[in-house]
């Protein structure tokens, strides 16, 4: 090699790093800005899955808008002229900044929260994110006319640079970014990384612009006629991506409803549909399409089968239906890249698959929730993944028509063996030194597990596989936990069940509430228990106790409680007394309300109650000063905590709400996060005076007796305490073993690990 031709693969190479290296910041800054606007707006509607969901919807719409904007920017014949428009696109965007949740749509709406956190998304980063979007599609197009055009490299890995850039970047927000800065700071910091993004893109505009010359237009040579993508391409590009977009969306409801929702499992499904895209597109992938597919079989087989089950073990559970997603998206993925045409018609592919994306994402985050009243969209989109795995040649084999049929009839012998269990006689027999129930239920396992192995036996037919998959989630929904859920409904907060226990110790049956994985009140049906607050307000747990302490022998009281649940606090009203609800989803108000499903709010209480819907800081602020004898914030014991319900400002609100003498309640009991700690920082910050009591149910109680819980109780001065300070149960606080959480700062991660730490005491 000449000293030449070496200096000229030196510059190719540093000429190729810099469309990485722009393609990776350009990613970057899209994915560390969700979680940052997210942040910001999604608060005020109270968290959630679906919440979650229509912000992706969202993002993928931008996405599809940049890259659309990307495909008609290569109508213009001249790369100078692009770089020139796109230039301007930028600027123009970045007036929207610095970043800042836009006011123009008002408070946001509880009866059509989707509609108003599209527009305010919209008005606030759409043109950013959109022109940002649009650099992956637009710099592979460039690279494919100055580089690839000389050199014939591969534009398309570069689509692994981006996603490489945007996992990091989604990474890195929870871990390093949140924790670290403020969010004003973290709103600056990114404005000025977009600003600095833009003297990026002009480098590669100017060394693009010099490569290709002043006036590179467009070959007008003629193309093969065989590599102009047709509408079945198209159409399979849209199917191929918008299964993996689906699943992504279907098993984070999934996961967040039906088995546990941690703080950052949202982030799990997200970051693992990276890495396909990451894999699929690289130029040596790290596996195999051969590989993917025996894999993909084993794990859907299995995930099938477990669907129903949500009482096995929760790191069983994650493990089978991440693996499940992830080989599932990474096989669609890869039939994409193997599909994927010449570089000249590259940002026609992009934009197809990134209309696929909405397609997903659409029917999960709109669709679904209108049409299903559980999570149905994961199961379904997941037994149509497996159309996408090879059909075999010519008729199907003997044997796996045998396989296949051997399979079905396992299938459906498990929802039998399950109502045999759960049959009086056979339930009592005695077989083998087990209880025929314990015996049917292992059979139902044994019916299931042998289910699963013939489908991986025809998984080389895509059809047939498909048939018995669909079979198999059938009948284990059949044999699923008999949980006796009575009724179920979804609304865009989320899916509520109610659900009944029989607990002799409470006269029979009780009822019970739940919202995605957590319970939210129970009431027993016999006559004598109805009107008894259970678990969480029981008279023995903190929260009975100030209800027991401010009502008894006193004048009519004023109450106010944020989260309604099953209404149980209603049952401490007396005549006279004033309860307001707060909440956020009509859909609990409707349940909770309706005596056929619990009747605190109609026949145990004494007092008026009424309800206020929307965002509970929102409302609150609209309460005149110095109203309530009592302010019960109980909104933080479900999977998805409403942060800013838990800063100082807030805390500033609820205390200019209370009476001089009143008390402000905090239910802060959470299985993922220790809230204690940020709660006893925030009301020294906020100027309150305040007791703690951790309170343990005692051993001997019935089942939702009473519950474990944590509350802090709040006033404006140590006289309005005072009567719980003499309680020993009452203890003084520690307000500075944390930073006080802000409208500006939270430590989500700092909440998580602290409560790991409670778990496992040998963390530092």
């Amino acid at each position: 090699m000449t000293t030449q031709d070496a200096r000229a693969t030196s510059a190719a190479g540093r000429s190729s790093a810099l469309f990485a290296v722009t393609i990776f910041a350009s990613a970057s800054l899209v994915f560390l800005v969700e979680p940052m606007i997210a942040k910001l707006v999604l608060p005020m509607l109270g968290g959630g899955p679906s919440i979650w969901n229509t912000s992706l919807a969202f993002f993928q719409t931008a996405l599809l808008a940049g890259y659309g904007y990307a495909h008609l920017l290569q109508r213009v014949g001249s790369i100078r002229m692009q770089a020139g428009i796109h230039l301007v696109a930028l600027v123009l965007a970045a007036l929207a900044l610095p970043l800042h949740v836009t006011g123009v749509f008002g408070a946001p709406s509880s009866q059509h929260p989707a509609l108003w956190l599209l527009g305010v998304m919209t008005v606030s980063i759409g043109a950013p994110f959109a022109v940002l979007s649009a650099t992956a599609p637009l710099v592979q197009a460039w690279h494919a006319r100055t580089l690839h055009a000389g050199s014939g490299s591969e534009p398309y890995v570069l689509y692994a640079a981006s996603n490489l850039g945007s996992l990091i970047a989604l990474l890195a927000y929870p871990i390093l970014v949140e924790p670290l800065f403020s969010l004003r700071g973290q709103a600056l910091g990114w404005s000025l990384g977009y600003g600095g993004f833009i003297l990026l893109m002009g480098a590669l505009m100017y060394f693009v612009t010099r490569t290709a010359g002043q006036s590179a237009v467009v070959a007008d040579a003629p193309q093969d006629l065989a590599a102009v993508p047709t509408w079945r391409n198209r159409l399979t590009w849209v199917a191929l991506a918008a299964i993996p977009s689906s699943l992504m969306m279907g098993v984070t409801t999934h996961l967040t409803t039906d088995v546990a929702s941690a703080p950052f499992i949202w982030v799990v499904p997200l970051a693992l549909y990276l890495v396909t895209f990451i894999i699929a597109f690289s130029a040596k992938p790290a596996m195999s399409e051969a590989t993917t597919l025996i894999l993909q079989a084993a794990a859907v087989a299995a995930c099938a089968s477990i669907l129903p089950f949500k009482s096995s073990s929760l790191l069983l559970q994650l493990f089978i239906h991440l693996s499940a997603f992830f080989l599932t998206a990474l096989m669609c993925h890869q039939a994409l890249v193997a599909r994927r045409p010449t570089p000249t018609h590259l940002t026609q592919f992009y934009l197809w698959m990134s209309f696929g994306g909405v397609v997903g994402g659409g029917f999960n985050a709109f669709l679904a929730p209108v049409i299903f009243n559980n999570v149905w969209e994961y199961p379904l989109v997941l037994a149509l993944a497996c159309l996408v795995r090879p059909w075999g040649e010519g008729p199907v084999e003997r044997w796996r028509w045998v396989t296949f049929a051997l399979g079905c009839v396992a299938a459906v012998a498990a929802p039998l063996a399950t109502f045999a269990a759960y049959s009086g006689e056979i339930g009592r027999a005695q077989v083998l030194g087990m209880t025929g129930h314990d015996l049917m239920l292992m059979l139902v396992k044994v019916a299931l597990a042998a289910a699963v192995i013939c489908a991986f036996l025809v998984r080389r037919r895509g059809i047939v596989f498909f048939g018995i998959i669909t079979i198999i989630s059938l009948a284990a929904e059949g044999a699923g936990d008999k949980v006796d859920v009575l009724k179920s409904w979804r609304s865009f907060f989320g899916v509520v069940r109610q659900s009944e226990l029989q607990l002799p110790r409470l006269g029979g049956t009780v009822r019970m509430l739940s919202h995605g994985t957590t319970l939210h009140g129970a009431q027993a049906q016999d006559r004598r228990w109805r009107c008894r607050p259970l678990v969480y307000y029981a008279p023995e747990t903190p929260i009975g106790q100030v209800f027991s302490q401010r009502l008894g022998g006193k004048p009519p009281q004023r109450i106010g409680a944020v989260g309604l649940g099953t209404g149980a606090v209603a049952a401490y009203t007396r005549p006279g007394d004033h309860l307001t609800f707060f909440e956020i989803d009509p859909l609990v108000i409707r349940v909770a309300t309706d005596p056929a499903n619990f009747s605190y709010t109609t026949e145990c209480a004494k007092g008026q109650v009424d309800y206020v819907l929307g965002d509970a800081r929102m409302t609150l602020a609209k309460q005149p000063r110095d109203q309530f004898d009592v302010l019960l914030i109980d909104a933080f014991s479900s999977d998805s905590v409403p942060a800013h319900l838990l800063t100082v400002e807030a805390m500033r609100g609820y205390l200019t709400r209370i009476k001089p003498d009143g008390v402000l309640v905090l239910h802060l009991s959470n299985r993922n996060l220790e809230l204690l700690n940020p709660a006893m920082a925030v009301a020294y910050a906020a100027g309150g005076e305040a007791l703690q009591q951790r309170h343990d149910a005692a051993k001997n109680s019935p089942m939702l007796w009473e519950s474990s819980e944590d509350v802090l109780i709040v006033g404006r001065n140590e006289k309005a305490l005072a009567a719980f300070a003499a309680d020993p149960r009452w203890k003084p606080t520690e307000p500075v073993l944390v930073k006080p959480w802000t409208d500006d700062y939270t430590n989500l991660v700092g909440a998580l690990y602290g409560r790991m730490k409670e778990r496992w005491r040998w963390l530092p």
